[in-house]
This record gives structure tokens, sequence and C-alpha cells, in this order.
């Protein structure tokens, strides 16, 4: 059986924020029979791969839901607006990956965020400013493994979601600077970076404490 012709294509969310309604299309993935006796072990190929993004969505959405249990004393309105909006896009990417990849899934991760001082403005978003753009290196670098043209669109598509958090972190750190507009951020051509998984995994490890594994990644 054609595998591309036994997804089902489906809306994924449809949100207002600050740049404006977003939709993001998702497909269901094939069940391709990896065991949940895997546990953090990403697996292969494009699965493999999804899974790799559905545990820096876990982290994510974990982190902004910390802040905002905790917010710190010096939260502005504006500041409360838009980490609301990126704790909701973010569980909401951490939940569309779970559902799509199914019993393939990794369990739930155990995170650490004890580096991260939550009472402080910037020890967040300063975090928050990292999360992000490692994120979308992340999903840049990923790309090129996806086999699966149905699942490129949908990374790209939260890719996009991704960028525009950065950007809105940046502007919050310091507004209508040059950082605020990617510098920093995106080399000499304006293009954001790119890191294969195991370089981001490595980036990422201090603030996950369950062994992830992703044997057939690059």
């Amino acid at each position: 059986m054609n595998v591309t012709s036994s997804l089902s294509r489906r809306h994924l969310l449809k949100w207002s924020g600050a740049a404006g309604t977003i939709a993001v299309a998702g497909s269901l993935l094939p069940n391709f029979g990896i065991s949940a006796a895997l546990g953090a072990e990403l697996g292969d190929g494009d699965i493999g791969v999804l899974n790799y993004a559905y545990a820096l969505e876990q982290l994510e959405a974990a982190f902004y839901t910390q802040v905002l249990k905790t917010p710190f004393s010096e939260m502005q309105v504006n500041d409360q607006r838009i980490l609301t909006q990126i704790r909701d896009h973010e569980i909401a990417h951490r939940d569309f990956l779970k559902k799509a990849l199914g019993r393939n899934a990794i369990p739930g991760l155990e995170v650490d965020f004890s580096a991260v001082d939550f009472s402080s403005r910037a020890s967040v978003l300063g975090t928050a400013d990292v999360f992000e753009n490692l994120g979308v290196a992340a999903y840049n670098g990923a790309g090129q493994l996806i086999t699966n043209p149905d699942y490129l669109v949908a990374a790209g598509s939260i890719v996009s979601i991704e960028a525009r958090h950065a950007a809105a972190i940046a502007d919050l750190l310091k507004p209508f600077s040059a950082e605020a507009v990617g510098r920093g951020n995106v080399d000499g051509k304006g293009l954001d970076g790119a890191l294969l998984p195991s370089k981001v995994l490595k980036a990422a490890g201090p603030f996950i404490t369950t062994p992830v594994t992703a044997a057939t990644l690059p």
C-alpha cells in the first residue's frame, strides 16, 4: 500500500498572535511498529526525526509552562501575553506530534531547569532565546533527513512558527535593536542556523534528565 496515500490530511490548529492568524497543517503518521520498549531511543528514518522534534517540543512546552506557573516579579503585560501565546503554541506542537506518532512516540521526558532563575526576567528570556533559536536550527538541520514530503510540509509549518517565537523573544530582550531583527542569530545572508540532531541533543542535554539516544540520526 502507498504510505502517502494512507495519510489523512488535517488542520492542526489556528491561533491569533502577534504575527496574525497562523494555520499549521499536519499529517497522521503510519505505524511502523517501533516498540514502546525502546523508551527514549528516537527510532529510525522519518519516525526518528519526528520523535526528535517531539522531544524538543516537550522541552519547550515544559519550560514555558513553568515560566507562567512561577512568573518573574517584573513580568509586564506584554511579557505575559507573548509568553502565554508561545506556551500554547509549544503545547499544541507537542500534542500534535505525540498524537501523530501514536505508539511510536517516545515517552514523556523528565526535564531539569535548575540552571534557570525563574524569578529573573533576564534569565527566563535569555533561556527562551536559546531554546527558540536552537529549535529553529534543529528543524532546519533535520529537514534534509525527512523523506516523506508530507512530513516535511508539517515540519516547515512548525519551524516558521518557532522563528516567530525567536523574533518575539529577541524583541522582548532588546526592543528596537539590531539583535531584535536577527543579528547574532542569522548568518551574513540573513539565514537562520541549521544543526544536525547530534549537535542539538548535546546542547539540550543539560535540561533533559531522561536519556535520549538517536542511534540512526547524524
